[in-house]
């Protein structure tokens, strides 16, 4: 456990967390160039080097594997990982659906761009890799450390900013985007702060990132089309988010809201984290034995 007295040593250890990321990060993204694999070249890389970067500061600094991040597979895990998805998921149909029914919006057919099972799971492969990944960098060991030191106001709320900040670089980027954004990034904290494991962040991040292209929109100013259709607004940007998507429109500062009362109220359940330390005296934690295969 990092010595929370001590704010060379936090500083060093995250730093040195970030340059690992940073170098794997590079070397990663140069091999997958050069095999010519590009929509899994975005987030694999992006996984890999979070993987290492958590695996190399673990060992060296506390002794821990790649689980203790917060990636045991418990009983726990698997209930946090449902809810994520389940609110994920929830919150994305209610930016999407309400507008089909009252007839803001439309699907068209896309003939010129046929959707396919295959493609459909190819890219759900795609963005859990993705979500996993910068669950694991933002909310990993560097973010777990910062919260045992600093505490969750001022750990959860900068990094939040710092992941919409970096997503600023997508295409069609708006600072209406930005700001829901980094709404996701803090909620994503505060998730990981109630269940003390990656897997209901990881949840909430891949419901909501698979949903949007089934429902044939922009996801964060990237265009994934695997359905055959598009939904087509017919109001203004306020609304649809323009070219970056729904998550520039004020239906997902809405559903933000909706997302953190449910993360609040729905049965997480709180695991301990080593490198955080144990968790209060009144929640209970279970055994690290995993589930029987």
């Amino acid at each position: 456990m990092p010595t929370r007295t001590d704010p060379l040593r936090i500083v060093l250890q995250v730093l040195l967390y970030l340059a690992l990321y940073y170098l794997a990060l590079i070397s990663l993204a140069t091999v997958f160039q050069w095999l010519g694999v590009y929509l899994l070249g975005l987030t694999a890389p992006i996984l890999l080097a979070a993987a290492l970067a958590n695996s190399i500061s673990l060992r060296i600094h506390h002794g821990y594997r790649l689980w203790d991040a917060g990636l045991w597979w418990r009983r726990a895990s698997a209930v946090n990982l449902a809810l994520g998805l389940a609110g994920g998921v929830a919150a994305a149909c209610l930016v999407l659906a309400p507008p089909l029914v009252v007839g803001a919006a439309r699907m068209e057919a896309t003939p010129a761009e046929p959707g396919s099972w295959s493609g459909v799971l190819y890219l759900a492969i795609v963005l859990a890799i993705g979500a996993a990944g910068e669950e694991l960098l933002f909310r990993g060991y560097g973010f777990q450390v910062l919260l045992g030191a600093i505490g969750p106001f001022a750990t959860i709320l900068p990094i939040g900013v710092v992941f919409a900040l970096l997503h600023g670089a997508n295409p069609h980027a708006t600072a209406f985007g930005i700001v829901n954004t980094a709404g996701f990034g803090i909620l994503f904290g505060y998730a990981y702060w109630r269940s003390r494991d990656l897997w209901l962040p990881i949840g909430l991040h891949f419901g909501w990132n698979i949903t949007l292209p089934l429902f044939g929109v922009n996801l964060s100013g990237l265009t994934m089309k695997v359905t055959g259709h598009t939904m087509v607004w017919s109001v203004g940007k306020l609304w649809s988010g323009g070219e970056y998507g729904p998550e520039a429109s004020v239906l997902t500062s809405v559903a933000l809201v909706a997302l953190w009362v449910f993360i609040s109220k729905a049965p997480v359940s709180r695991q301990a984290s080593p490198i955080e330390g144990p968790p209060a005296e009144d929640i209970v934690c279970e055994s690290s034995r995993p589930l029987a295969s």
